[in-house]
């Protein structure tokens, strides 16, 4: 097994709990890994320690020259095996046409019978979170070759502390803010994944932490379209707060990796910071495809503190959610990073 491609193609955030996967791969197996991602997760990939080879796809609505260029790289990488994180037809199909030799994929769908490798998962029923089933995917594939999987470890995205340090004052120069000071990072945007806190509840939980850890200063993070929203949260909360916006992928990752708490809801951004291992508050909707354990994210142990609706709550009624109640748990786990 020398040539290995993982295919984890949907939102940013499926895609960053699939690094523990990767890692697995990389350290239980001398061989070239290959990850087909969306364009617009590309830039993430590149930082990824497990990921050797970045395959861009065009997408399902890709023109027809971009699909036949697509199969066309498929065929060429002389893979030995596909792992498909992520299964629908077209991947399977995509795979199926490809010749790879071994076809894995979690044993699910439909398109199942195009893959001649399958691990029954039921994700479905969302009793593990979601990097736990990539794990055991990589894991049936790695024992059925006759390796011993190598468990990984957090952090799974980290950068040079100099270079963090140099990045750190740059932003707090062009934000006009304190780099000594604990920087509070808050992502008010949900990227459509799962319903969120409403601007004023942000708001809310800012004032309350920022009451208790007057040094911390609070940053509102916002990827393309969500400035506004950040920008209503930052006037709401009050005098101090600043948004930071318009920076490529890779420093929007490294701006996560300088703040000494993150907080948002069930979004991609949430799996970055927790993959940096940034202690990170996470708001998740009650829905069994959206629970807390489905989604969470990929911190060390009593780096996470997960909220959501009360019981008796409707299970998207975001608003349900009592920030004071939230930020009298948050606040004493919190000291040890915000003070």
């Amino acid at each position: 097994m020398k040539r290995i491609l993982v295919v984890r193609n949907d939102k940013i955030g499926d895609f960053m709990l699939a690094w523990p996967a990767f890692a697995m791969l990389k350290a239980s197996l001398d061989c070239h890994i290959t990850a087909l991602v969306p364009g617009y997760t590309r830039p993430l990939a590149g930082l990824c320690p497990g990921i050797d080879t970045v395959l861009a796809d065009p997408g399902k609505n890709g023109d027809a020259t971009a699909q036949k260029q697509l199969l066309k790289r498929l065929k060429e990488g002389n893979f030995d095996a596909v792992i498909c994180l992520f299964s629908n037809f077209r991947n399977a199909k995509l795979m199926w046409q490809a010749g790879i030799a071994q076809r894995w994929a979690p044993a699910t769908k439909l398109a199942q019978v195009l893959y001649n490798h399958r691990v029954k998962q039921r994700r479905s029923e969302s009793a593990k979170p979601e990097f736990e089933y990539n794990l055991d995917l990589v894991r049936a594939f790695l024992t059925k070759n006759g390796i011993t999987p190598v468990e990984p470890t957090t952090p799974y995205l980290g950068f040079d502390a100099g270079e963090l340090v140099a990045f750190r004052e740059q932003q707090a120069q062009a934000l006009g803010i304190d780099a000594g000071r604990p920087w509070l990072l808050v992502h008010t945007g949900s990227g459509g994944s799962a319903n969120n806190l409403s601007a004023r509840q942000y708001a809310g939980f800012i004032d309350r932490l920022q009451a208790d850890f007057p040094a911390a200063q609070p940053v509102l993070t916002a990827g393309p379209g969500e400035e506004a929203l950040a920008k209503e949260v930052a006037n709401m909360a009050g005098e101090g707060a600043v948004v930071a916006s318009g920076l490529p992928l890779p420093d929007f990752c490294r701006l996560l990796a300088c703040g000494q708490l993150f907080v948002a809801g069930s979004t991609g951004p949430l799996h970055i910071a927790a993959a940096l291992d940034v202690p990170t508050v996470g708001f998740f909707p009650l829905r069994r495809s959206a629970t807390p354990l489905r989604w969470r994210p990929l911190n060390s142990e009593g780096r996470h503190l997960a909220f959501h609706p009360p019981a008796g709550a409707e299970a998207e009624d975001m608003s349900s959610v009592d920030i004071n109640s939230v930020a009298e748990k948050v606040s004493p786990w919190a000291a040890g990073f915000l003070s």
